[in-house]
């Protein structure tokens, strides 16, 4: 069984850390459940293991959080849904790639709920849809924006940090940074695709998805 867990209001980034942290150990130990958290932040930027300096363009602008994550820089802040993904991973293959494809997937199947084809590239971290109503890209492919972000870390095993979809986020505070070092591609939202959803929405999608990609034999 997998614990779902909804935190209103901004959650601090530390404090979320902290917990994680504690969550972890405890689910290594057999003292607790696997779980999801689902979060949203006050506007900050995180830090990843690969994080380049000249990618923080604005270090005034939000505190600066370095972590421990996989990826580079990415935002956090209101409107966007973060999902902390507390998995036992040893349980489920030991397949660290495999993984990170199901977390893909899961997004994917959750962004499907409201037809909005979600897309993975090689060498790009992230979920991608086209933006044809854009300028094509110089070799002529249609234009793309990132639309949810994952970065995870594992210690025995188990997993913590997770993926981030933005649903109403303030997309201007990206421009702070080169989101996850990638800036020939533009960043984007289900409300600035159009669609008029909720944080509830994207947090039933994500529910009713994740068995589908997800099970304690995998």
């Amino acid at each position: 069984m997998v614990e779902w867990i909804t935190s209103d209001g901004l959650t601090d980034y530390r404090t979320a850390e902290t917990w994680m942290e504690a969550r972890v150990a405890e689910i290594a130990s057999g003292n607790a459940q696997e779980c999801i958290w689902l979060v949203e932040h006050p506007p900050l930027y995180t830090a990843g293991t690969s994080a380049q300096a000249e990618d923080l363009i604005a270090p005034d602008r939000f505190p600066v959080y370095p972590t421990k994550r996989g990826g580079q820089y990415t935002y956090h802040g209101p409107g966007q849904r973060v999902a902390y993904v507390l998995l036992d991973v040893g349980k489920r293959g030991r397949d660290v790639r495999c993984f990170v494809r199901q977390l893909e997937d899961w997004v994917i199947g959750a962004l499907d709920q409201f037809n909005v084809r979600g897309e993975i590239r090689p060498g790009r971290v992230g979920v991608w849809v086209q933006r044809p109503e854009k300028p094509p890209q110089a070799d002529g492919s249609p234009a793309e924006d990132k639309v949810a972000a994952i970065g995870i870390r594992l210690r025995k095993w188990i997993s913590f940090h997770g993926i981030s979809i933005n649903v109403e986020p303030d997309l201007e505070h990206f421009s702070g940074i080169v989101p996850c070092g990638i800036n020939a591609h533009g960043v984007t939202s289900l409300v600035d695709l159009g669609l008029p959803v909720t944080m509830n929405d994207v947090d039933l999608a994500l529910r009713q998805s994740f068995d589908t990609v997800f099970s304690p034999s995998r």
